[in-house]
């Protein structure tokens, strides 16, 4: 039980009205959903919305999937420890969005998949494809578990909240209206939800600046204590916060979440055009940012509150975790409904992290499992089995947050999952779309080295976590508090408060290789998966080009031998693009036609003639894709 200062309130009878009212209406979308599409006779309408989604609401819907209740506890709670250096995430997510919109989304988009990782065995091979979705469903179902038992345990142990009827309300609710309603379901309370996620930091800011004596002696505050201290371009890889560590680990790490993960590549391909899929990305990068400003404003806002009563130093609370729902009920527990709001604002980002999880899950499942080994399957039965793999992971992901209250400080393991699969699923998928020469062998080969690396590092930093000088964190002060009744050493740890447990003796490696910043995980997966899958690739042989699909690759050598059609034609490696370039040039070229196209291509390859296109995407490729004109409006 965490410690509580005098005055501060807990949850009232209005509060908890306000939370349900947010349970209440994410079940009412699902059902209006499951209402309006009742007749939906397919998974393709299931799981991808029929393609026919524009770019607003899925916009709202990357923001709020990605910016999870962890976010919304953990960022302030960082920006109060560490200082203001946080905001620099907004550079990554900038190059991340850029780099999603321009090079992965038409790739994945003009082929026509519906599963990311089906990309992976029309480039390479099935192999590849299965051990890279294995790995997704390892990685998504743990993250699942601890995006919803940690903020339920914070709030818990500030609010008083009930935890397990909040970690089942959530898995309960989510599974409901994933079931019903399908992506669209997931897509619009999704966009409900991040309005209340922003709603909710913006009641906190209000009264906290006001609490905390305006503007001014926020900025002060924050000024005396080194918390604007944003820029350190100290390139030392083992500092956990600098400029470089935050934009380029930072990059690798969010780039793995967004360029190649199926719960945003879903929701890119579900849009009517191309251009509507990019444009909600664009339009999510407006929302990333507003969701990072209140974060660090609100971490400015509770550090000037309690710049002479530190609640975690004095023992008020048993983890930095619990400092933001702390502070909440701090400054709005008087007023009857706005801690509700928060909490609403906090599981609005669990609910949406986790019905994206479920989708995706249930997606990439039948896609590469249920699809390949029931060939025949009819358009209801394909519709009823998405439905029923929705209920299993939502089971599945519900289970493993309750799984993960015995897991004591692996939670924070867990946490940094996404870095540790993400680079070298990043560098797998970087290999197929840049390098038209790499081979499966090579492809396979890298993401084993990439995983192995990163794993190592990541669970080294575990097991033997950095000194205080590599994680610098800032002066707090408890010269004005009211101690709890006893002192914080007797404050019972929780599987949340991530206690440090250094091994004895410490390892040659501690204090270098583990000891590097944990957004660099990503970084060491994608470079190791990268340099070991092209080494490997001219040990074995390249591929031959000729197989390559040229819709399949945006090659480096574009950009590097921009000045020479010889050099970059070398380094396509046999892949025929040229017809496929003066396709797409053409504005006013219609699908059929392009189809046609390649039903010829395909005939001459057959007759092992020197083929003009040797692929057929009558069933793969989306009919919406680049070869004809937007002609709806956004």
């Amino acid at each position: 039980m965490a410690f509580r200062s005098p005055g501060v309130e807990t949850f009232q009878s209005w509060d908890y009205v306000v939370f349900a009212c947010l349970f209440v209406v994410s079940s009412g979308i699902g059902v209006f959903f499951a209402v309006k599409e009742r007749n939906m006779a397919s998974s393709r309408e299931f799981l991808v919305g029929g393609r026919q989604m524009t770019c607003g609401p899925v916009a709202l819907s990357l923001t709020a999937s990605f910016m999870s209740a962890v976010t919304v506890l953990g960022a302030p709670s960082d920006v109060y420890r560490f200082g203001a250096s946080f905001i620099l995430f907004g550079v990554a997510y900038t190059l991340v969005v850029l780099a999603t919109a321009e090079l992965f989304v038409p790739v994945f988009y003009r082929s026509g998949i519906t599963s990311t990782y089906e990309y992976l065995e029309m480039r390479f091979c099935r192999g590849v494809r299965l051990a890279a979705t294995l790995i997704y469903i390892l990685q998504t179902i743990l993250y699942t578990g601890v995006v919803v038992y940690a903020p339920a345990l914070a709030l818990n142990q500030v609010t008083g909240f009930n935890l397990w009827g909040s970690i089942f309300a959530t898995g309960i609710v989510c599974t409901f209206y994933c079931t019903l309603g399908g992506l669209k379901a997931v897509v619009w309370t999704d966009a409900f939800q991040m309005v209340v996620m922003v709603v909710g930091f913006l009641t906190v800011l209000i009264q906290g600046v006001l609490k905390a004596g305006g503007l001014g002696s926020i900025w002060e505050a924050a000024q005396k204590s080194n918390r604007l201290s944003v820029f350190d371009f100290d390139p030392d890889p083992l500092r956990r916060h600098t400029f470089w560590t935050i934009t380029i680990g930072g990059t690798f790490t969010w780039l793995g979440i967004y360029g190649v993960n199926q719960s945003t590549i879903q929701r890119c391909i579900s849009c009517k055009t191309e251009t509507h899929a990019r444009l909600a990305l664009y339009l999510n990068l407006l929302g990333l940012l507003i969701i990072l400003v209140c974060a660090v404003l609100s971490g400015l806002i509770m550090y000037a509150f309690y710049a002479d009563c530190d609640p975690w130093t004095a023992g008020f609370v048993a983890a930095p975790d619990q400092l933001m729902p702390y502070f909440v009920m701090d400054i709005l527990g008087e007023l009857p409904g706005l801690p509700g709001l928060f909490v609403a604002c906090a599981f609005s980002g669990t609910l949406s992290t986790v019905a994206a999880s479920i989708n995706a899950l249930a997606t990439v499942t039948y896609e590469d499992f249920v699809k390949q080994s029931c060939t025949n399957l009819s358009n209801s039965a394909s519709a009823w089995i998405s439905k029923g793999l929705c209920i299993v992971f939502g089971v599945v992901c519900t289970s493993m947050a309750v799984a993960a209250s015995y897991m004591g400080g692996i939670v924070q393991a867990a946490l940094s999952i996404h870095g540790m699969c993400g680079g070298p699923m990043l560098g797998l998928f970087f290999l197929g779309i840049l390098f038209p020469w790499t081979s499966s062998k090579g492809a396979a080969g890298g993401l084993m080295v990439g995983i192995a690396l990163s794993f190592w590092a990541g669970v080294g930093g575990f097991l033997y976590p950095a000194h205080s000088n590599n994680t610098r964190p800032l002066d707090l002060s408890t010269a004005a508090c009211q101690q709890a009744n006893v002192s914080v050493m007797d404050v019972t740890p929780t599987p949340l408060s991530l206690d440090s447990n250094p091994l004895s003796p410490r390892s040659p490696l501690a204090d270098s290789w583990y000891s590097m910043s944990y957004l660099y995980y990503s970084a060491v997966g994608f470079i190791a998966t990268v340099t070991a899958g092209l080494m490997i690739t001219f040990l074995i042989g390249s591929s031959r080009g000729k197989y390559v699909k040229p819709l399949l690759i945006r090659p480096v050598c574009n950009l590097c031998c921009f000045w020479s059609d010889k050099y970059k034609k070398m380094c396509w490696c046999g892949v025929n693009h040229d017809e496929d370039k003066q396709v797409l040039e053409i504005p006013d070229v219609t699908w059929e036609g392009y189809c046609e196209r390649e039903e010829k291509g395909k005939k001459a390859f057959k007759r092992k003639k020197p083929a003009t296109n040797n692929y057929d995407l009558t069933e793969k490729s989306n009919p919406n894709a680049g070869f004809t004109e937007d002609s709806q409006p956004f």
